[in-house]
């Protein structure tokens, strides 16, 4: 059964940054596909950032420049850095990942950026 779990979540004022990690069992980030979404209130879900097996990256307009995605295969998780937060950027963020569509999906982590 695979598992994904989020983390790093938080409060940060606008200009801060934060880091989500995602961590897995049951499955390999390494060579699959791993994504970052995000839910604001009110708000569909949304693509942040994407990482292909072969390790294309590509951004929601949104986040371009100011967030980055990667992943460690030794300690098999994915990361989001996200530098110059916006209160807009407030959301739960969702770790997504799978051979090529986001078959799993963690329950997310909540970043708030106060004004």
């Amino acid at each position: 059964q695979v598992q994904l779990g989020e983390s790093g979540g938080g409060y940060v004022q606008a200009g801060g940054s934060l880091k989500l990690s995602c961590s897995a069992s049951g499955f390999i980030f390494s060579g699959n596909t791993v994504g970052w979404f995000r839910q604001a209130p009110g708000k569909q879900r949304e693509m942040v950032a994407a990482l292909s097996g072969r390790g294309d990256t590509s951004y929601a307009h949104f986040v371009e420049g100011r967030f980055t995605i990667s992943r460690d295969s030794a300690q098999n998780t994915a990361s989001l850095q996200m530098n110059s937060l916006k209160p807009e950027d407030t959301a739960v963020y969702y770790c997504a990942a799978g051979q090529n569509s986001m078959d799993y999906w963690g329950k997310g982590t909540l970043v708030t950026v106060s004004s």
